[in-house]
């Protein structure tokens, strides 16, 4: 056989030899694309998108602690998507405060509507919340002046007094709030939370020589218009519609 010959088999042996490895190797790379394609099945992982319908447990605590005090609220939130919920609480309240200088009764009813964002990134399983969100409210009230003494550096009721007892109909008040809190599951769906807001004052309807110091909702009106707030809830899920992701 010739050195040509010989050369010619080499060849021959080299390119069967690179084409078997490139077959090899394609089969190799279609194997691992059908391993890609199957791994990300096997991960899916169960999102739960319900309503989640709750009370504020700290409301009733205060009316059995405080006979003057009796009140309640029902919470409630709607999974619009992975962080977003719309929100919603309403209530009713009827208190008996005492300020300097006068006693009064705040009696009436409340709704606030918004939404919440939730910042916490939940292991496979998990659906906690922290949450940041807002709010606007609106309440609708009325207010007794039991009684009174007046202020003699003319802060309440000397020039224009009102009669002890007089009842003030038809109140409002409109604001926003800004808030921060959490939702723990503590059992399959059930959920123990607590949330803490900051309240402004958008508008209010008042009686003549007399302030809205108290209102459903919004709670005791400090200076600038403000307003602070807490809640403890227990809330359950309903599940309605299970999505994977």
């Amino acid at each position: 056989m010739t050195q040509r010959h010989i050369l010619i088999f080499i060849i021959s042996i080299l390119i069967q030899f690179t084409a078997y490895a490139q077959e090899q190797e394609t089969d190799k790379e279609k194997i691992q694309e059908q391993e890609i394609e199957i791994v990300p099945d096997s991960l899916k992982t169960k999102v739960s998108y319900g309503i989640r319908v709750g009370v504020d447990i700290s409301k009733p605590i205060i009316s059995f602690l405080e006979e003057d005090t009796k009140g309640f609220e029902i919470t409630g939130d709607l999974r619009l998507s992975d962080n977003i919920y719309a929100a919603a609480e309403l209530g009713f309240e009827d208190v008996l405060k005492t300020e300097d200088y006068l006693n009064y009764t705040t009696k009436g009813s409340f709704i606030k509507l918004g939404a919440n964002f939730n910042a916490y990134e939940n292991w496979k399983g998990m659906d906690n919340q922290i949450y940041v969100g807002a709010r606007y409210g609106f309440s609708f009230f009325e207010q007794t002046l039991n009684s009174y003494t007046p202020n003699m550096s003319g802060t309440y009721f000397i020039t224009d007094p009102i009669e002890a007892g007089t009842n003030f109909k038809d109140l409002n008040a409109h604001w926003l709030e800004f808030l921060f809190g959490m939702k723990v599951e503590t059992f399959k769906n059930l959920y123990l939370g607590m949330q803490f807001s900051v309240k402004k004052m958008i508008t209010t309807k008042e009686p003549n020589n007399f302030k809205n110091l108290y209102i459903p909702g919004f709670n005791r009106v400090f200076s600038n218009d403000l307003g602070v707030g807490f809640n403890y809830t227990i809330s359950y899920n309903i599940p309605l519609l299970n999505k994977f992701k």
